[in-house]
């Protein structure tokens, strides 16, 4: 276990910060813990970290000693409205790299506009647990080049579960399917937060896209859900992507806040 040594409060109490575990750091004081530091390496192999501390001081001496520790490039995720927590990483060096907006998307068809909406030509919803898992994956593995060939990953949202190298689907009954005959076209990830669904994913392979077929996805996966009794799911969406703010706000989507990705 490493630690590092400090002085902190008014009387000068003996603080300490040590690396208790890989990608863990505790603060304490008197043997008690007031302060945690977590490191978490994402799919796109970058490094997020993120401090949880009541006091300026605590926070400070646990970024000191993580970002001495571990190698840059480093990225954390904050509430845009905690001006303080935002100010904190910024002490540290982080500065605004990207924001996300976040929704409230109704899941009722009367609300949406998608209760009349057509496949089309060609294509079948495949719903949620019965897809293929071998052309699920290549979808993915597509999706995902295609993606880094254009905007990059990085515009994708930043709130994903950590999962072994190489691993991008995870859960496949998690995925809604667009399908042609012979091969899928696009997906859908929904996931469960608090309670409340979250579209973790939506994307349509870039020769397949302009026809519908994402609003044809939300349209099942919302119904779904407006058919189970719950009346709104959640979406982060960069403020740069201009076609999916397009797409959700077609949908009477509902902004109720956003985050910032911080980087040093």
């Amino acid at each position: 276990m490493n630690t590092k040594p400090f002085s902190s409060g008014p009387v000068g109490q003996a603080m300490v910060v040590a690396r208790v575990a890989e990608g863990q750091w505790h603060a304490l004081e008197d043997d008690l813990v007031v302060g945690r530091g977590h490191a978490v390496r994402r799919p796109d192999g970058r490094l997020f970290v993120s401090i949880d501390a009541w006091h300026a001081a605590t926070f400070d001496h646990l970024a000191e000693v993580m970002l001495a520790d571990l190698p840059a490039p480093l990225f954390t995720l904050v509430d845009e409205a905690d001006v303080e927590l935002t100010s904190s990483w910024q002490r540290a060096g982080f500065t605004i790299r990207r924001r996300e907006w976040e929704f409230a998307v109704p899941t009722d068809p009367r609300v949406t506009g998608l209760e009349t909406l057509l496949l089309p030509p060609g294509v079948r919803i495949v719903p949620a647990g019965e897809a293929d898992e071998d052309l699920l994956r290549n979808l993915d593995r597509a999706i995902r080049e295609e993606v880094e060939a254009g905007v990059g990953w990085h515009s994708m949202p930043a709130q994903v579960r950590p999962r072994p190298a190489g691993m991008t689907i995870v859960d496949p009954s998690r995925y809604t399917v667009a399908a042609a005959p012979d091969r899928y076209l696009g997906l859908v990830r929904m996931v469960t937060v608090t309670r409340q669904p979250r579209i973790g994913l939506i994307a349509v392979r870039v020769g397949e896209q302009r026809r519908g077929i994402a609003r044809a996805l939300l349209a099942h996966v919302l119904g779904t859900l407006h058919r189970r009794g719950t009346a709104a799911a959640c979406a982060e969406v960069d403020e740069t992507n201009q076609a999916a703010l397009a797409l959700f706000r077609g949908i009477a989507a509902r902004r109720t806040g956003s985050n910032l990705e911080l980087a040093r």
